[in-house]
């Protein structure tokens, strides 16, 4: 039931465009998109969402460090959008969805995800099965027979059953600042387990404001519309935060990817949404630098490595081993 722990293995390698020729048309995109108005940016929200085939190269540059080296540039055909615009769309969309209600104790969760990590060239499906109120989980074992396990309470309240996921929701406020006071000040989410050997207070406020909002747009088969649309409205509020189209999940799907721009960079990590429905696709990581781990000279992860997690499905159904 941790979602945070799914997201976590890599690599794949891209080829590299030269810089010298890159940050020139960089350059000249990023002035061209200064001067579109506003039924220009509208308008490329709808070309990211009919799919069509807009390419341009963009190019990520970290500052150099103290010694002056060089920055890095990494080649893309993401297109960046006005993100005030694109989530100011979103929070419309969302807002005209139907009414949603409240599943049973009983029922359960099903998810299916695709997960292509950098090692491997082949995805692999995951699907599981949780009863609403955290006490059962299923899957199908190695030889194809649908297993239902009970689980034990969790006394450190870490992790939270779907019923408690779905409380927690829809008790947040619709007003996207209180919305966003509320996420980032949660004691639940402060003291969350999070990355691995990162401290938890270490955690800035917008970064945890971030997180706890894509994390519940994930689930978005039992969001309020109202509260949706608030939550795409406090994305906008969060400094840093940025769109681009063109961005592939797991499965192929090109969709519109959000993410909170950072200092020093070593990956880039994007939620990325239908740019029909704005529903939430999948994520994509991509390398910006070599990572090493563990003081290995050999990079663990390598520039342009990419990762990337697909949700194919995420509906209430009402027995383990139904699909809906």
């Amino acid at each position: 039931m941790d979602d945070l722990r799914t997201l976590r293995e890599w690599r794949a390698e891209v080829p590299e465009p030269d810089g010298q020729w890159l940050v020139p048309q960089r350059r000249r995109l990023l002035d061209r998109m200064r001067r579109r108005r506003r039924s220009l940016a509208l308008r490329l929200v709808a070309v990211a969402a009919a799919g069509a085939a807009a390419t341009a190269i963009a190019v990520v540059v970290l500052p150099g460090g103290p010694s002056g080296t060089e920055p890095v540039a990494v080649p893309s055909t993401t297109v960046p959008l006005d993100s005030g615009m694109v989530l100011a769309k979103a929070a419309e969309v969302a807002g005209g969805r139907g009414a949603t209600s409240v599943p049973e104790p009983t029922q359960w969760q099903y998810t299916r995800v695709l997960d292509k990590q950098p090692n491997s060239d082949e995805a692999e499906t995951r699907e599981s099965w949780t009863r609403y109120d955290g006490k059962q989980t299923a899957g199908y074992d190695e030889n194809g027979r649908l297993r239902v396990q009970d689980v034990p309470p969790d006394p450190g309240d870490d992790d939270l059953s779907p019923q408690q996921y779905d409380a927690k929701l829809r008790a947040l406020p619709t007003d996207p600042k209180k919305l966003l006071a509320k996420v980032t000040k949660d004691r639940h989410w402060i003291d969350y387990p999070r990355e691995e050997g990162v401290p938890k207070s270490a955690e800035p406020d917008a970064d945890r404001a971030f997180r706890v909002i894509m994390l519940y747009l994930s689930r978005y088969g039992t969001m309020p519309p109202r509260l949706e649309s608030a939550m795409f409205e406090a994305l906008a509020l969060i400094p840093g935060v940025r769109v681009e189209s063109g961005v592939t999940d797991a499965a192929g799907r090109t969709g519109l990817g959000v993410y909170r721009e950072g200092r020093d960079e070593i990956h880039r990590r994007y939620h990325i949404l239908d740019p029909d429905t704005y529903h939430y696709l999948g994520e994509r990581t991509v390398w910006l630098q070599d990572e090493r781990v563990g003081g290995n000279p050999e990079p663990a992860f390598r520039k342009g490595s990419v990762w990337a997690i697909a949700l194919l499905d995420s509906v209430i159904v009402d027995r383990p081993g139904e699909r809906g």
